[in-house]
């Protein structure tokens, strides 16, 4: 079998052009809120109630209060996550559009 070479015509190097993407920084920010495996677990934590979750967020993973409230306020400033005052405490939920419109983009890959 005979190997293609740069000097060959059929190995002409193709022009390189960035598709557009419109959507793409609206991925990159629902991907990067994902992108550590302690918000991951938590966004299936939330995907698993349905409801609302207060404090048994921080009792589910080995972190400090303070980091899973880190990994929370990241996860709300993407939208994909919600959070309502009960009290003294703020209970959070998954927000199903945010979460449709990251599957959709990633599909769309």
């Amino acid at each position: 079998m005979a190997k293609c070479s740069p000097k060959d015509s059929c190995c002409e190097p193709a022009p390189v052009k960035l598709p557009a993407d419109v959507h793409a920084q609206e991925l990159a920010d629902l991907a990067w809120a994902i992108a550590h495996p302690a918000r991951v677990r938590i966004v299936r934590l939330l995907m698993d109630h349905n409801a609302c979750v207060c404090g048994e967020i921080v009792g589910q993973l080995p972190l400090a209060q303070s980091t899973v409230s880190q990994h929370l306020k990241i996860l709300k400033q993407s939208g994909l996550v919600q959070g309502e005052v009960d009290g003294p405490k703020v209970c959070y939920c998954i927000n199903p559009q945010k979460l449709e419109q990251l599957k959709t983009l990633v599909a769309g890959l």
